[in-house]
C-alpha cells in the first residue's frame, strides 16, 4: 500500500523520533455475514478477517493465504416484540463495535511504540501496526460510520440528495455535532446515531470516516448495474409499453442472453436472466453480454448509461490506474450521470438518492488515498468463506 493514505500514516507516525526506522504495518480487516445452509435454520456466520497492507493486491486477491479468519462476531437474536426496538438496536450496534475493540486490543500497544517482529526472509524488524481500510458492504459500513441506512457513508450529502456535491464527513465534525445536537436531530439531519461509540475510538490516528474502503462488487456490480439499471430497464419497458408488449421484449432480451454463442471466457445463460442465485462471478459474467442484448429495444441514451458503467467498472478494475486512467473514470462517472437522466425523465424512477451509485463519485480521491480498488473488495472475503467457514460446516 503506497498511496497517500499510506504516506500520510507515514508522516504521523514519524513525529515521534522512537518511530523512526520502524516498518508501518497496516492492519485490513473485513467482515461479511455468511449463511453455510438453508435446511436447518439459524445458520447465519459472521467471520472477520484479516490482511496486511504490505503484500500486493494480486496476493490478496488469490488463493496464497493473504487473508486469513481471526474471529467470528456475535449475531444476537431476540424475540419479534423487541426485535425492532430502539434498545435492541443499540445494543446490537454497540455490541459489533465492542466487540471489535477487543479483538484489536493485542494490536493497540504497537500503534504508539514500535514492536520487533521476524519477517518472512529470518530478519527481525521494528514495525508499527495501523488500523486501515475496511472491507465490507454498504449496510455494515453504515454500521461502522454510526450513520442511518441511506445516507452516505463517506461525505455529508442529504439522504434526499445525494447527487449533489458535499464535502467529506470527518470525525472531528461527527463528534462536534453530536456535542451539540440531541440524537433525533442527528439521526433525521445528518444521519448520525449519536448513541453508539465507535471501536476506532480508543486508537490512535483513525478516523473511520476515512477507513471506509470502495466496493466493487456490491457497489458497482451488484449494486448500479444489477439491482438497479438492469431492473430499471424492466421497468422502462413496462412504463412505456402494455404488459404484453413489454413481456414480450422481456423475453427477447431472455432469448438473447441464452443464446451467446460459447466462447472462451464467457459464460453461458440458458435461462436468460431468470437465476434463482446471482454470484459475482455471475453478474460480472452478464456485464459482458448485457448491452447488446438490449439494443434495439431500449433508447441510445440508455445503451450509453449502460455503457458508461462498464467502462467505469472496467478501468477501475486495472491493477495499476494511472492520472490518465483517472481522468477516464472521471469521464465514465460524468457521462453515466448525464445519460441515466432519461430513467427519470420517462417517470421509471423519481430519485437518483443511491447510496452505491453516489459512491462513485468517491472512487477517484478513494483511488488517490487507498490505490487500485479490486484490492480491496468484498469479492476477497466472500471467497474466503468457503475455505474458513462453509467447507468446515460441512464437515
Amino acid at each position: 500500500m503506497s498511496s497517500d493514505w499510506a504516506w500520510k500514516q507515514a508522516d504521523i507516525i514519524s513525529r515521534d523520533p522512537a518511530m523512526h526506522g520502524s516498518t508501518f504495518i497496516p492492519i485490513i480487516l473485513g467482515s461479511d455475514k455468511t449463511m453455510v445452509s438453508v435446511a436447518t435454520g439459524q445458520n447465519n456466520y459472521y467471520p472477520l478477517y484479516l490482511s496486511i497492507g504490505n503484500i500486493r493486491n494480486k496476493v490478496r486477491r488469490a488463493h496464497h493465504n493473504g487473508v486469513v479468519l481471526i474471529a467470528f462476531l456475535a449475531i444476537p437474536h431476540t424475540d419479534k416484540e423487541h426485535a425492532s426496538t430502539d434498545a435492541f438496536q443499540q445494543f446490537h450496534c454497540q455490541l459489533f463495535h465492542a466487540s471489535l475493540t477487543y479483538i484489536l486490543l493485542d494490536l493497540k500497544p504497537g500503534m504508539t511504540k514500535p514492536t520487533i517482529m521476524q519477517f518472512g526472509n529470518g530478519h527481525y524488524r521494528c514495525i508499527v501496526f495501523g488500523l486501515s481500510p475496511y472491507i465490507t458492504d454498504y449496510e455494515e459500513q453504515v454500521l461502522l460510520v454510526c450513520i442511518v441506512q441511506g445516507w452516505c457513508v463517506k461525505c455529508l450529502a442529504v439522504r434526499q440528495a445525494l447527487d449533489t456535491d458535499a464535502l467529506y464527513q470527518s470525525r472531528e465534525h461527527a463528534e462536534a455535532l453530536i456535542e451539540e445536537f440531541n440524537l433525533k436531530n442527528l439521526r433525521d439531519e445528518y444521519g448520525i446515531v449519536g448513541n453508539i461509540i465507535p471501536f476506532t475510538s480508543g486508537f490512535p490516528h483513525v478516523d473511520i470516516y476515512k477507513l471506509i474502503a470502495p466496493n466493487i462488487l456490491h457497489q458497482i456490480i451488484k449494486g448500479s448495474f444489477k439491482d438497479h439499471l438492469v431492473e430499471w430497464v424492466e421497468s422502462y419497458l413496462k412504463v412505456m409499453h402494455s404488459t404484453a408488449k413489454a413481456n414480450a421484449i422481456l423475453d427477447d432480451i431472455d432469448w438473447r442472453i441464452a443464446a451467446i454463442a460459447p466462447f472462451m471466457g464467457l459464460h453461458r445463460f440458458p435461462e436468460g436472466r431468470h437465476f434463482k442465485q446471482w454470484t459475482g462471478n455471475d453478474l460480472k459474467a452478464l456485464m459482458k453480454v448485457y448491452l447488446p442484448t438490449i439494443e434495439g429495444h431500449v433508447p441510445a441514451e440508455i445503451v450509453r448509461t449502460f455503457h458508461a458503467l462498464l467502462e467505469f467498472t472496467y478501468l477501475v478494475h486495472h491493477n495499476v490506474i494511472t492520472e490518465e486512467i483517472l481522468v477516464a473514470i472521471e469521464d465514465a462517472i460524468n457521462r453515466f450521470h448525464k445519460h441515466r437522466e432519461i430513467f427519470r425523465q420517462s417517470g421509471t424512477i423519481q430519485t437518483f438518492s443511491l447510496p452505491r451509485q453516489h459512491a462513485m463519485k468517491h472512487y477517484p480521491d478513494l483511488i488517490h488515498l487507498f490505490g487500485v480498488p479490486n484490492g480491496l473488495c468484498t469479492s476477497i472475503t466472500e471467497s474466503k468463506h468457503i475455505d474458513a467457514v462453509k467447507d468446515l460446516y460441512q464437515q
